[in-house]
């Protein structure tokens, strides 16, 4: 059982009405981190960015992007550089931050693929996606437009939950 004092109850309360609770302070990100939250570096939505107070949406896509390339942050410092700022500013998001290394050829970390603007090759690459289907993604995209995110993509595709589930793992809506 985490303890909370009184204001803490009341902060943890807001954050866990919201997903993507954006954190005000440093007293809101330090009782994130008592409830367990984490924002993984390496790994981050633009969405898990902006839940850091002080980072705007062009900062957040700029991490993604980087992240998207194959650049790997490993601590505070790079993440400082990164942002183009000193580490005393970000210091405080400390807590809540995971700082982990993913090897890009790893069958644990495959490289993620924005379905809206995949080319068949690439589509292709994705362990159990038939060609039928990657023909499919691509033929719906031009018809309907871009794919909001993973449900959007299962629902337009008829997609089973399973297979939607398989490629989590590999697709990243940007």
């Amino acid at each position: 059982m985490i303890k909370l004092n009184l204001r803490e109850r009341a902060i943890a309360r807001k954050i866990e009405k919201s997903p993507y609770y954006r954190f005000q302070s440093m007293s809101e990100i330090i009782v994130g981190a008592k409830l367990g939250i984490k924002i993984d570096v390496n790994q981050a939505s633009v969405d898990d960015w902006l839940r850091l107070p002080g980072i705007s949406i062009t900062q957040a896509r700029t991490l993604v992007e980087m992240n998207n390339s194959g650049i790997q942050l490993l601590c505070i410092e790079d993440l400082a550089a990164a942002l183009g700022i000193s580490v005393s500013k970000i210091a405080f998001w400390q807590p809540i931050l995971n700082f982990s290394y993913y090897d890009q050829n790893s069958f644990h970390a495959p490289p993620k693929i924005n379905p809206n603007t995949a080319t068949l090759e690439q589509l292709q690459s994705i362990p159990n996606l038939e060609h039928h289907l990657a023909v499919s993604i691509i033929k719906n995209r031009e018809e309907a437009g871009q794919y909001h995110n993973l449900p959007n993509l299962q629902k337009r595709l008829s997609l089973s939950a399973d297979f939607a589930y398989h490629l989590m793992y590999y697709f990243q809506f940007d």
